[in-house]
C-alpha cells in the first residue's frame, strides 16, 4: 500500500488553518459566478430556452442572468460564501491534517486508505460546523430572480446577515440544517476523492520529477484534476441537497428526501439528477486548482517564517528597525 509520510519536521496546524482560509477567499472570489449558474439549473424544473426554443446550456443560463438581473446577479450569495469558505477552508486543511496525525504510524508515514479516511472525517466536519448553513443561505440568495441594475426590485433576503435572520425568524434554527446529512455525504465524499487524488498525483510527480517541492503551476493543474473527481461522483447528492435546501416545507429529513427524489423522478426523469454538473465541474474543478496552489504557496511562506523566527531573524530585524 502506497504511503504518504515525509520525513520534513511537521508543520503546526495553525499554519493549515491560516493557509486554509487564504485559499478559501481567493477560491469564492474567482469562482463564485459558475456557482451561481450551477444552482440556477439544478432549481430549473424545465430547461431555460433560447428564443429559438433550444434548451440554455451553461453559458447560455449564465448569458440570461446578466442580461435579465445584471452581471452582478452572478455573485449573489457571494457573502455568505466568503464569510463561510475562509472557516470552511480553514476547518477543511486543519481538521485532514490533524486526522492524519492521528492515522499516521510510528514513523509518521500516512498510507492511502487513511488519507481517503481522513478526507471523509474532514469533509463531514466542515460540513456540520460551516458548510450546510452556509449552503442553505447562499442557494436562497442565487434563487431570487430579482435584477440588481433596479433599486425598486427589492428581495425577500438582501444580504447574506439578512437571509439568516429572516429564515431563523420565520423557520426557526433547524432550517439552517436542512440537507445536512446530504450536506455532509456530498462534502465527505468530495473531500476523501479530492485529497486522496490529490496526494496522490502529487507523490507520483515528486517522484518522476525527483523534486523536493513542485511548482505552483503544477499545483494548479493537480489540484484541477483532483477536484473534479468529487463532482463526478456524487452529482446526485448534491441535486437533491439543493432542492431540499431551497425549499421552505416542513417535514422530517427523511421525509423531505422521498419527497424531493421521487418529484424529479416522476417530473423530470433521471438525467434530471445530473443537472448542474457541467458548471459544477467547471466550478468545483479550477476552485481546487485555485484552492490547492495558494494554499500550498502561503503555507510554503509561513513554513519560511517560521524558520527565520526560529533562527532569530526576524527577532533581529526588529531589535535593529527599532534601534
Amino acid at each position: 500500500m502506497s504511503k504518504t509520510g515525509e520525513n520534513k519536521q511537521k508543520t503546526p496546524l495553525l499554519t493549515h488553518l491560516i493557509a486554509g482560509g487564504a485559499a478559501g477567499f481567493m477560491e469564492s472570489c474567482t469562482c463564485h459566478p459558475l456557482d451561481t449558474i450551477k444552482v440556477r439549473m439544478q432549481l430549473a424544473k424545465n430547461a431555460a430556452r433560447s428564443a429559438s426554443g433550444k434548451p440554455l446550456g451553461f453559458l447560455g443560463v449564465g448569458a440570461k442572468i446578466i442580461r435579465t438581473e445584471s452581471f452582478w446577479a452572478l455573485y449573489k450569495g457571494l457573502g455568505a460564501v466568503v464569510s463561510g469558505i475562509v472557516p470552511k477552508m480553514a476547518i477543511r486543511f486543519s481538521s485532514f491534517e490533524l486526522y492524519k496525525q492521528w492515522m499516521a504510524d510510528s514513523a509518521g508515514n500516512v498510507s492511502t486508505s487513511a488519507v481517503f479516511v481522513a478526507g471523509l472525517a474532514a469533509g463531514t466536519t466542515e460540513a456540520i460546523l460551516v458548510v450546510s448553513p452556509m449552503d442553505l443561505i447562499k442557494i436562497r440568495l442565487q434563487a431570487q430572480r430579482h435584477s440588481m441594475a433596479d433599486p425598486m426590485d427589492i428581495p425577500k433576503y438582501r444580504n447574506a446577515p439578512h437571509a439568516a435572520y429572516t429564515i431563523v425568524r420565520e423557520e426557526g434554527v433547524r432550517a439552517l440544517y436542512k440537507g445536512v446529512t446530504l450536506t455532509a455525504l456530498r462534502q465527505a465524499t468530495n473531500q476523501a476523492a479530492n485529497f486522496t487524488a490529490y496526494q496522490e498525483f502529487k507523490k507520483w510527480a515528486k517522484y518522476y520529477q525527483n523534486l523536493e517541492e513542485l511548482p505552483s503551476y503544477q499545483h494548479l493543474i493537480l489540484g484541477g484534476v483532483s477536484g473534479a473527481m468529487g463532482p463526478l461522483s456524487n452529482a446526485p447528492i448534491d441535486t437533491i441537497k439543493t432542492r431540499i435546501q431551497k425549499s421552505s416545507a416542513t417535514g422530517s429529513g427523511w421525509e423531505r428526501f422521498k419527497f424531493v427524489t421521487t418529484e424529479i423522478m416522476a417530473k423530470e426523469g433521471p438525467r434530471a439528477f445530473y443537472k448542474g454538473l457541467t458548471p459544477r465541474l467547471l466550478r468545483v474543478a479550477p476552485g481546487q486548482a485555485v484552492t490547492f496552489m495558494v494554499y500550498e504557496k502561503v503555507k510554503s511562506w509561513l513554513d519560511i517564517f517560521q524558520e527565520k523566527v526560529k533562527e532569530g531573524e526576524v527577532t533581529s530585524l526588529v531589535t535593529a528597525a527599532k534601534k
